[in-house]
């Protein structure tokens, strides 16, 4: 198999993984665990979102935790929105890029905003002139991009038109995102390749869950169609509130030391990034599906390094 030297990881738990957490943190530990994330070595960290407090909770403080976490110059800190009102509340806290997202199911996108994936789409075109004016990156991700469990499987078809209408609104960078774990490495691997061929203008990013226990699986699929950028979750949690069955997402620290035993660079310190999941795991007081955790790291049994091991 081929796979890229190295990959670009995105730490999504300061948003995606404390969204559905039922214990809400408070601001201090929020930047605590986004100062640990880049202390590890993230260059991409999803710090929350910026959607009505009352549609999650968890994340209502995103802007006073902007405002109090580092800011290097070599991270890319980035928000969620949902419409013209996050864009604003963006400039006024001074953030610099913004990610879109729309369902690729429209039952989901109904589900998630009460309106068709199309209107969803069209009243994205406001969000990103206003955006760009003001000197803010705009990225956007289309969920359920591999299932939905209000309607199974999502073809092409459904997507394609998404990609072309976000291309014609300038947009050079889409997230494919498995909201609630029904991706397979044939599907993955289908659908990496066809993209990345027919658009090999866009940056693609990969979000994916591991609820059926193929997440990793499905993250070598996309390497091997040539995907570099991917979401991950400190701890493993995270999932989706609107969508039922949606458990936690691939672990940052898990997929961290596969690729350290694969010979893939990340540029992040994999002992700093369990260091940051024990911490996440500690504020959120249970268990969680880190098998860094739970079992260590292979060299710590073998007192190996991966660049020891023999074939």
């Amino acid at each position: 198999m081929n796979y890229p030297n190295r990959i670009n990881i995105c730490e999504v738990g300061p948003r995606d993984g404390l969204q559905n957490e039922k214990k809400i943190l408070t601001t201090d530990e929020k930047v605590e665990l986004i100062d640990m994330a880049i202390d590890a070595g993230y260059k991409v960290i999803e710090v929350g979102s910026l959607v009505h407090p009352k549609a999650i909770p968890a994340l209502a403080d995103t802007e006073e935790v902007f405002k109090r976490i580092q800011k290097p110059d070599d991270v890319e800190l980035r928000v969620l929105i949902t419409n013209l009102r996050g864009v604003e509340r963006a400039i006024n806290a001074g953030i610099k890029k913004v990610k879109l997202t729309v369902s690729a199911s429209e039952s989901h996108n109904m589900s998630n905003f009460n309106r068709k994936t199309e209107e969803t789409v069209e009243q994205f075109a406001a969000c990103i002139e206003l955006a760009r004016a003001n000197n803010i990156e705009v990225s956007a991700a289309i969920s359920t991009s591999f299932g939905c469990p209000f309607e199974g499987y999502i073809s092409m078809a459904k997507i394609e038109p998404i990609i072309k209408r976000f291309i014609e609104m300038g947009l050079t960078e889409i997230s494919l995102s498995d909201t609630t774990g029904m991706a397979y490495p044939k599907d993955v691997r289908e659908k990496c390749k066809y993209v990345m061929e027919k658009y090999p203008e866009i940056k693609w990013n990969l979000h994916f869950h591991n609820t059926r226990d193929l997440g990793f699986v499905n993250v070598m699929a996309a390497m091997e169609a040539g995907i570099v950028n991917f979401d991950a979750s400190f701890s493993g949690v995270g999932g989706c509130p609107y969508a039922p069955g949606a458990s936690g997402n691939i672990c940052s620290e898990d997929l961290l030391h596969l690729c350290q035993y694969e010979g893939i660079e990340t540029g992040v310190d994999l002992d700093k990034a369990i260091a940051l999941a024990k911490r996440a795991a500690d504020f959120l007081g249970h268990k969680t599906d880190s098998y860094m955790l739970r079992a260590g790291k292979i060299s710590d049994l073998t007192k190996e390094k991966p660049t020891e091991q023999k074939n």
